[in-house]
């Protein structure tokens, strides 16, 4: 049908611009080796719909360009998030807790590389590796399962998009 794909499009193309607005709005606290990117809490929409993967890739894409980083950045720090998502949809049928761990741990190994060898940031990998899974934790751990507790009640009415990728 044609109106599932459409409606695929809008829910990534959707999810892509809260993912681009949120971390402009929180944009202090979205870049550098102390971060706190709130917009990862929406790596939890991967449970409920395949749409999610490519507007949460996408929309870090397009926070990236925006935010000013550099290409290393753009790049991986948008791949961390695409694994992120593309784990957390593939867990969608085990414990919903489990969701938010791929982009917690994919944030945390991979990010702390972009700040040292991008960036030049001159702090030990293990101690960014903290510093940043302690933000995914805060954003994909503890606001992502506050969101996906609120979606639970209604998510037969907000995705209805295709159920596959």
């Amino acid at each position: 049908m044609k109106n599932k794909g459409t409606q695929f499009l809008t829910e990534a193309a959707v999810i892509g611009a809260i993912y681009v607005v949120l971390t402009l709005l929180f944009a202090p606290l979205s870049y550098g080796e102390i971060q706190i990117r709130f917009s990862e809490a929406l790596t939890i929409l991967p449970f409920f719909t395949p749409a999610a993967i490519p507007g949460l890739f996408v929309g870090c894409i397009i926070a990236n360009l925006f935010g000013g980083a550099i290409p290393v950045d753009i790049i991986f720090g948008s791949i961390a998030t695409l694994i992120g998502a593309v784990f957390t949809y593939r867990l969608r049928s085990c414990n919903r807790f489990l969701a938010p761990i791929p982009p917690i741990v994919s944030n945390a190994v991979i990010v702390p590389f972009v700040l040292h060898f991008g960036y030049g940031v001159n702090l030990p990998i293990p101690l960014m590796m903290l510093t940043v899974g302690i933000g995914e934790v805060v954003s994909c751990g503890a606001v992502g399962l506050i969101l996906q507790t609120a979606l639970l009640k209604y998510k037969n009415v907000i995705f209805r998009s295709q159920r596959t990728v």
